[in-house]
């Protein structure tokens, strides 16, 4: 989103590699053009952000073990029946850009940018989990709860463990999710997830609210979007990290002057096309390298004709994965019909292929059933992006990275890898999944590039 470029371009490969922190973003170049520009609340897209748990977990997805690295998916229901502000922080940062509206935007000529970045609707911290806690709580109060349809909800089907795709399986397991669970638990963790949603949409009417009682919101074009979705226990897992629609399929809404009100558009789109659609938006020249392409076309009625034999936004989007609680490498090419979803070398791990018109529940991989199919649509993916290529230079980056850690904790090693988010599960045979790790790194490791010089 911030850098208008496939994740493989800029290699920003988990959580902790992002993009350099002088990297160049929309934001960047619509100051240089003479916008004021604000940021608030969640910025966590350049490298160095999230625990070490969430590091290691990710560079060493390709050892031979499995380990619980989430807490169990749980609710948690606000004690005070009134609480409208569950999510203090995230309303402490809707505050502050509602005050910079009302100092700030109102009192200069210069156009305005203003970004707000909110943690809602993510789970919670789960403290069980230890120092390193991941985020399995499904926390909010009766208020927003009570704006939920509990009877509307439907429980998602599950297919057994033993039928799971390898990559779905291991994602559950990490995820604490392979477990017994009984309906009233899956339906309240969707629950309390949509009562999450509902306050998220509060805090975007603050700032609606806002520009409507400063006279901007006729002349200011709002953007809402997410980085990713939530699995809220569909495909028996919770949180992201999966190319299933509830994870990878976010909400884009635009609106303002000269975007058609009411207009729902079918047409696959994604992240990477915020950033030419903000500099199109400004009226700023296009970059050419940009992987991305200008949503104003498929929005506005005035633009389309103007656009109609340049720069058409292409009938696929592809999505890739390379973090923590997924082992291996993930390529999804998504068509209004067709997911094709390719791991790792595209060899030692069978493809999913849903038909998403028949089966938008992506329960049935049809990919073996239609090999014309899955072929061609792989064969597209390659053109893009050469997978396997991009697998191995992850692959080598999360040993390399690894080794480097493991250095510079030193004689500790033992105790700090035993002490992250799979303590659990560690600390019952500590040497074997040490063990595990050692024969990891002896494979097609040149130890002598690693040694600290």
């Amino acid at each position: 989103m911030w850098s208008g470029l496939f994740t493989h371009l800029t290699e920003s490969w988990n959580n902790f590699k992002g993009l350099d922190p002088n990297y160049t973003t929309w934001m960047d170049v619509m100051k240089k053009h003479g916008y004021r520009t604000q940021k608030f609340g969640k910025l966590d897209y350049t490298s160095g952000h999230h625990s070490i748990s969430n590091r290691v977990e990710a560079w060493t997805r390709d050892v031979a073990f499995l380990l619980r690295q989430e807490g169990r998916p749980m609710v948690n229901l606000f004690p005070k029946k009134t609480k409208v502000r569950v999510m203090e922080k995230d309303w402490r940062n809707t505050d502050r850009a509602v005050n910079w509206l009302r100092k700030e935007a109102t009192n200069y000529t210069q156009p305005f940018v203003l970004y707000l970045g909110l943690n809602l609707p993510h789970p919670y911290p789960s403290p069980s989990s230890g120092e390193n806690f991941g985020a399995s709580i499904f926390r909010t109060s009766l208020y927003w709860l009570k704006k939920v349809s509990y009877d509307a909800i439907k429980i998602p089907k599950w297919s057994p463990l033993s039928e799971m795709h390898p990559i779905d399986y291991y994602s559950s397991y990490t995820k604490n999710c392979t477990g017994k669970f009984t309906e009233k638990e899956i339906k309240n963790v969707r629950a309390f997830y949509y009562a999450m949603c509902a306050e998220t949409d509060a805090m975007l009417g603050e700032i609606i609210l806002a520009l409507r009682q400063l006279g901007l919101l006729q002349k200011t074009i709002v953007i809402y979007t997410s980085d990713h979705g939530e699995l809220a226990m569909e495909h028996r897992q919770f949180y992201k990290m999966s190319m299933y629609e509830a994870s990878a399929h976010v909400p884009l809404l635009i609106m303002g002057p000269g975007i058609k009100a009411n207009l729902q558009v079918s047409n696959v789109v994604s992240l990477v096309d915020i950033y030419p659609t903000m500099l199109d938006i400004a009226g700023i020249p296009l970059p050419q390298n940009l992987s991305g392409y200008s949503l104003l076309p498929l929005s506005s009625e005035a633009l389309k004709n103007e656009h109609k034999f340049k720069n058409l936004h292409p009938p696929w989007i592809l999505s890739e994965f390379h973090g923590c609680n997924v082992n291996a490498s993930t390529y999804m090419l998504r068509t209004n019909q067709w997911k094709y979803i390719a791991y790792s070398d595209g060899s030692s791990v069978s493809p999913q292929l849903f038909d998403l018109s028949s089966d938008p529940d992506e329960l049935t991989n049809i990919a073996t059933k239609f090999p014309e199919i899955t072929y061609s649509l792989d064969q597209k993916l390659r053109s893009i992006i050469n997978y396997p290529k991009v697998s191995a230079s992850v692959h080598q980056y999360n040993k390399e990275q690894f080794i480097k850690w493991k250095q510079s904790v030193g004689q500790n090693y033992s105790n700090v890898i035993a002490n992250l988010r799979w303590h659990q599960d560690w600390q019952k045979e500590p040497r074997k999944y040490e063990s595990a790790i050692n024969q990891w790194l002896k494979t097609h490791t040149n130890p002598k590039k690693f040694e600290q010089k």
